[in-house]
Parts: C-alpha cells; structure tokens; sequence
C-alpha cells in the first residue's frame, strides 16, 4: 500500500513539475533601450548677419564736414564695395532733397534744420550725433571786451539775421542781464564778408563771426582777436544744454534695416573726429584736398576753435534739446514749428 501511496505521490510531482514547466514563460530578456532617434532639429537661424552695405553720406563744406576727413580718406571697403560713399555740398538745400527721397543715407547739417526735417517727414530723420558745437566768436579790433557784460553799450556787426546766429546771440546776452533790444546795438549786414569788410574799413571795431572767417579775417587785420567764444558762454550758463552748429542724421528706415552700418559708422567717425583734433596740420591737408576750406594754413589754424566732436547718446539728447528749446522760444519756425519728440535722437538700445 506504501509502495502505491509512494507510487502516486512521484506521479502527481511529475504532473505538477510538467505543468509548471508548460505554464512558465520564458522569461523575456533583458529589453534593449529603445533607440532614440534623433530628433530632426530644424537649424536654428543664424545669428542676424546684416549683409554689407554702402552708406551714402553728405556733408556741408565747412566745419561740420571736417571731422570727417580720416574717414573719407580711409573710406574701409568690404568684400562687396566701399562702406561709404561721400557726397560735399556748398548748402543744404543741395542735400535736404536727396536725403528726403532716399538717395543718400545720412547727412552732416545744420543742428536746428535736422529738427525741420524731422517735422518736415513726421518723423523720418534720426539724429545720430552732434557733430560740431558752436563756431560763432565775438572779435574785436581793441581790448574793451573781456566778458558778455562788456557789450553793454557796444555796436556789434553781424550776418544771420533771423537765424540761429540772431537767437543764439539774444539769448546769450539776456542770460547776461543785457538786453539786446535796449543795451546793445546790433548792425545786421547780409554776409559774413560784409562783416569782415568792416572790420578792415575801421568802421566797427566788434563783429560776430563764425569760424572760419575769424581765421580768414585775422590774417587780413592786424590785432584783430577773438574776444568771447559765445560755446565758452553757453557752457558757463551750465543748464545742460549746449550750444550746437551741426550734427550727423539718417533716415529712419536705414537705421531700422541697417543698425550694424549705422554703430560701424560711428565708430569710425568718433575716431576720424579724434584724429583730426589729434592732427591738425595733416587734417588740414585733407580739409584743403576736399575743398571743405580752400587753404590748407587756414584750415590748420582754425580747426582747433571749431569744436568738432562726436557726442552720443544721453549727452546728445540733453545737450541738443536744450538748444533746439531755445531756439523754439525764439521762433517756432526755427526748428519746424514744433520740438521733434523722443525718436530724433537716436540711441543704440533702442
């Protein structure tokens, strides 16, 4: 009876070993990390690259183009072409119209028309720099005058009558506690030269001139010397303005496409500027060269009172706005009938 009991007992292990045998699944191997496909990255753009491109440039003949010289003369090319493409002219409605239309890129001109401009295009010309701050001296034949408090009483030979000379001049002497309708007279003539002419004739003895007919005058009279450098007065007004004869602008759209060419300039330009202050005989060579100032012994003794500058940014603003608000309170037609807004003056964060 064991024998079977035993017996039975083997065969019912030898069931359950098969039937474990034929239910257990083999076990599934080690599974191999799915391949990753890599992902098709779409190529991310490339850094904005601004393809080169010339900038046309015009400037006025006199000391607001003289900064620019070096980089005339220099004028970098980039594997397409020239970088820059100068335009000299005698006045500015020989420049206004070509800037307006789009056939030149930036301009060298008249501080108060840059804000005509501005008005006159609603908005379509950005001051990029000050470029030249103020030219205009008090000379005298004599000694009596060492300070603004000094006119008083005195006749002054002048051109610019309703311009920025006249306002400039007002406003320097009513800061000055004289008033230049009553304490002092001033004798408007219609050209620089008739000024200078003058001058030489010993029938005024005090003019206001602007470099660099000071210069020019000063080797045709014999003691002739700058007596007040009305920059120098307007500096010590210290209100933060800044009395100003030019400045750099550009088309609005050319500095929106273009913002690489537009601080590449200037660049450039500060350096030309430096250049020319450092080097005075040289830049006068090429000042001459260009016909900006005709004799080159002029040009040399006359750049160092022509305040040429590169001034940007926030020192711009503050300094050009002041002096275009003087200017308004003068005469609203000045600077176009009204002060250009915020986006005159241009600012490489914008």
């Amino acid at each position: 009876m064991m024998k079977k009991i035993v017996s039975l007992s083997l065969a019912l292990l030898l069931a359950l070993s098969l039937t474990a045998c034929g239910s257990k699944q083999e076990a599934p191997a080690p599974a191999e990390p799915p391949v990753q496909e890599t992902p098709v990255q779409e190529e991310a753009p490339a850094a904005s690259v601004e393809a080169p491109v010339t900038t046309r440039i015009a400037a006025l003949k006199g000391p607001t183009a003289m900064g620019l010289v070096k980089l005339m003369s220099d004028a970098p090319h980039s594997a397409d072409g020239p970088m820059y493409d100068f335009t000299l002219a005698g006045a500015a409605d020989e420049v206004t119209p070509s800037l307006i239309k789009g056939d030149l890129d930036m301009a060298c001109v008249p501080a108060n028309l840059a804000s005509v401009l501005y008005n006159k295009t609603e908005g379509e010309i950005i001051t990029l720099a000050v470029n030249t701050l103020g030219v205009i001296y008090i000379v005298e034949n004599g000694n009596a005058v060492q300070s603004m408090a000094d006119l008083a009483g005195k006749t002054i030979v002048a051109a610019g009558k309703g311009s920025t000379p006249e306002y400039a001049l007002r406003y320097l002497l009513s800061e000055n506690g004289i008033d230049p309708n009553k304490d002092v007279t001033i004798d408007w003539k219609s050209e620089h030269s008739e000024c200078v002419a003058a001058l030489a004739a010993g029938s005024a003895t005090i003019a206001l001139l602007p470099q660099p007919f000071v210069t020019v005058a000063q080797t045709k009279i014999d003691g002739l010397r700058m007596a007040l450098d009305l920059t120098a007065e307007w500096d010590a007004l210290d209100n933060g303005s800044g009395m100003i004869t030019g400045v750099v602008v550009a088309r609005k759209s050319f500095v929106e496409e273009h913002p690489a060419a537009v601080g590449a300039f200037l660049q450039n330009y500060a350096a030309s500027v430096n250049w020319a202050n450092s080097n005075n005989a040289d830049a006068a060579q090429l000042i001459s060269q260009y016909g900006i100032v005709e004799a080159a012994p002029v040009a040399e003794k006359a750049l160092p009172y022509c305040n040429i500058v590169c001034i940007t940014g926030e020192e711009m603003r503050e300094k050009l706005s002041g002096y275009l608000q003087v200017l308004f309170d003068a005469n609203p037609t000045s600077v176009g009938g009204k002060l250009p807004g915020d986006d005159f003056y241009y600012s490489s964060n914008a």
